[in-house]
């Protein structure tokens, strides 16, 4: 495609002070712990006699800082080269003939956790986008196989004849029906006009009668459901093109985009891969249907926020410097029901603000789960590069000679909307698509469409099947919000949610796809260390661990683990300590953060630190060893009054699981008896040189830990901490520190 006047479509801004900074700071903490190193090694060379310190705690440390170390080195990748984009959409060519179709997928699994309206919202929101409608196709995939969601995309489908023109006619940029009528939405449009308050009233009325319907329908369904005894386990594919004819004969025929319902077989005798199982089937049907060059992956809460997105990615994808190795546009994932005090950091600040950037610089982001917009040429991996005949091809790609066709990138599927939809033929082949036994004997899932390996199919496949392919992507993050989403704002499904995502990651890790074993020879050094920063996550439990429980039993125990405060080398740890702080508040502050953001960011850390981390390596452990099986649990998107107002409050909601309340406490318990036993020491002996450090770090983790504090002793309210976890915690640290002192004889 031709640029306008040869304008570019869009710039890469290098950020050069930023690259200045990185590079300074890390060539001064890189000499720091250098220094950190042949102090910790100088030790073991020590007599045994000579020592101040047990040789097995010294080295869990020591092994501790390595850790954070080589975590440090690994992130440097993200700081080398950070680049930001800009786009100029009003430059593409006019004439809606010469973009490309895009295709939609949407999944959704429970509408119990996934409620319906916001489903829809997000349905809507995507029908509404800026671009020619008979070019969009939206697939949404229900493994739930509610039929309630039916009822909603029905009576969204009904809904959306009144509101697509509506969007367009007056250039609403909210185009998700919910935001713009909750007034959270901008008010854009002539809203002085008469004309303009007439028809958004109207679509307002349609709108209330819309959620009124699948409300009731909520209500009526899920006991027909259970009468019907339909279960999530147990079911067959059901493909249904939603094309319902105008209820009113006045109403003017308006061009709609296509919209299909998916729900794929099931059955427990196969594995269906969770959310990548879903996608690939919608990859399989929408090959059959529309066969649109590229896909915009979406979840079912992250609706569109601006109808602009699509010419925005088109703006990359048509510049013929990049298009040809250029595989996704990803966008950033922003939350709309999270406050500035984001005490959990669901926000992922780090990730969408700093990481991302910086693999821009390189070879490009990584695939996130939702928000981008990918080529499906990408997706069917190396297999159509290799000129494989037809058996091959089938080996690959499944036995479907309908299917078989889409995979050139000039066929686009015959097919009637309104007469070959329906017909038993067309049926019949997507049925055959999206049932279990398709993908028996083919390379689905592992050299075609989304990977199955880990849990986290985004950052799979994006590392093993988009870039160790030689594809590059770009990272963009416009003024305006693109897509706006809920996360999560309760404790209880973050330390769940991030087990699930460090469960899958800590399985890349240990596995022969290690970014720094399969990456390397496939990729550039430096993206390969994001990879591997990413998969190494995980391991901070670790050193937080370590940390959290070795220094404070040796003070306990009168033990120094560090230099005295006169010792120059103490200094050395001190400035490690504080430059990687004072780095991290920067970052937080150049992103449009507050000293809060900093320390909620550290505080969360250390949690997920001594739970998520830790259950989520073990669970990989455990089932790459067999012995446990990888779980995917939807995380809840329906509101808690209760738990959002204290969230909005700034207050740790603590009702979740022992499992995660034990560690938190038992460890907070132990630095307290810590703190305070070494002020008594010092106070009374007047020595504080030996053991200060081990004094400040337990004072630096009670700081952080306030808020269990808070919730252990303080709060009374029904999220505070448990009674009977603290008393069972306070049991745990008394075994601990009885076990911890034969541990200090060796």
């Amino acid at each position: 495609m031709e640029m306008e006047d040869s304008l570019p479509l869009h710039l890469c801004h290098v950020q050069k002070f930023s690259i200045i900074i990185n590079r300074s700071h890390a060539f001064l903490h890189c000499v720091a712990i250098a220094l950190l190193i042949y102090y910790r090694v100088s030790f073991l060379f020590q007599e045994a006699e000579t020592r101040a310190a047990p040789l097995l705690p010294w080295l869990l440390v020591f092994t501790g800082e390595l850790v954070l170390s080589y975590m440090w080195v690994l992130s440097q990748a993200y700081r080398w080269r950070p680049v930001y984009r800009s786009v100029f959409p009003e430059r593409l060519p006019k004439d809606d003939s010469k973009f490309p179709d895009i295709d939609v997928f949407i999944c959704t699994a429970d509408p119990k956790k996934e409620p319906t309206v916001e489903v829809m919202s997000t349905v809507l929101s995507a029908m509404a986008l800026d671009y020619p409608p008979e070019k969009l196709h939206v697939y949404l995939s229900d493994d739930g196989v509610a039929s309630v969601t039916l009822t909603g995309m029905k009576e969204a489908f009904k809904f959306a004849r009144s509101w697509l023109p509506f969007c367009k006619k007056y250039g609403i940029k909210t185009i998700c029906p919910k935001a713009y009528f909750s007034g959270s939405g901008d008010q854009d449009g002539d809203s002085g006009s008469p004309e303009f308050m007439e028809e958004k009233q109207k679509n307002k009325e349609k709108y209330d009668l819309f959620k009124e319907r699948v409300l009731r329908a909520t209500e009526k369904r899920h006991i027909e459901d259970q009468k019907a005894q339909i279960s999530t386990g147990v079911h067959p594919p059901m493909i249904q093109v939603i094309n319902e004819e105008c209820d009113e004969a006045t109403e003017e025929q308006i061009k709609m985009p296509l919209l299909v319902y998916v729900s794929r077989e099931k059955r427990p005798s196969h594995p269906h891969h969770f959310k990548a199982g879903a996608l690939n089937v919608l990859l399989r049907v929408s090959g059959v249907i529309s066969n649109s060059p590229y896909i915009l992956v979406l979840d079912c809460d992250m609706y569109c926020n601006d109808p602009t997105s699509a010419r925005q990615a088109v703006c990359f994808h048509f510049d013929p410097k990049i298009s040809p190795s250029l595989a996704f546009v990803q966008f950033p994932q922003i939350f709309h029901n999270l406050r500035k005090n984001d005490i959990y950091d669901s926000e992922i600040r780090s990730i969408f603000r700093i990481c991302w950037q910086g693999l821009d610089g390189l070879q490009g982001p990584v695939l996130s789960g939702t928000n981008f917009y990918i080529k499906r040429e990408a997706l069917y991996g190396t297999s159509l590069q290799k000129g494989l005949d037809l058996i091959d091809l089938k080996n690959s790609f499944g036995q479907s000679n309908e299917f078989l066709k889409s995979l050139r990138t000039d066929h686009k599927p015959s097919i009637d909307y309104d007469s070959d939809i329906s017909s038993s033929k067309f049926l019949q082949e997507t049925r055959v698509l999206a049932s279990c036994a398709y993908e028996e004997n083919s390379k689905w899932g592992e050299e075609v469409g989304f990977m199955y390996y880990s849990l986290v199919e985004d950052y799979f496949t994006g590392f093993k099947r988009i870039h160790c392919n030689g594809w590059k992507s770009v990272y963009l993050d416009p003024p305006r919000p693109q897509f706006l989403g809920t996360s999560t704002t309760n404790l209880n499904d973050f330390l769940i949610q991030g087990t699930r995502w460090c469960s899958g990651l800590a399985q890349v890790l240990i596995s022969k796809f290690n970014p720094l074993i399969y990456g390397l020879p496939r990729m550039s050094l430096l993206e390969s260390m994001g990879y591997a920063e990413l998969a190494s996550f995980p391991i901070y439990f670790f050193p937080l661990w370590c940390l959290a429980t070795i220094p404070q039993l040796c003070l306990l125990n009168g033990i120094p683990l560090y230099p005295e405060v006169s010792n120059p080398k103490f200094y050395i740890f001190l400035f490690i300590f504080l430059s990687a702080l004072s780095k991290h508040l920067y970052e937080v502050l150049i992103t449009g953060g507050s000293i809060r953001i900093w320390r909620n960011e550290q505080r969360i850390w250390m949690i997920k630190g001594v739970t998520s981390y830790f259950y989520g390596t073990l669970n990989a452990v455990m089932s790459t060893l067999g012995l446990a099986e990888a779980k995917f649990v939807p995380t809840n998107k329906a509101d808690d009054s209760k738990q959002a107002k204290r969230y909005h409050m700034g207050i740790f909601d603590f009702q979740t699981s022992t499992v995660f309340l034990a560690p938190l406490v038992t460890l907070t318990i132990l630095n307290i008896l810590a703190f305070f036993w070494g002020l008594v020491r010092g106070i009374s002996t007047g020595d504080w040189e030996k053991t200060f450090a081990q004094v400040l770090l337990s004072f630096y983790i009670l700081i952080m830990g306030s808020a269990v504090i808070e919730g252990m002793i303080v709060r009374k309210d029904t999220g505070r901490i448990p009674p009977s976890v603290t008393g069972l915690s306070a049991l745990f640290c008394v075994v601990f520190l009885f076990l911890g002192s034969i541990f200090l004889m060796y």
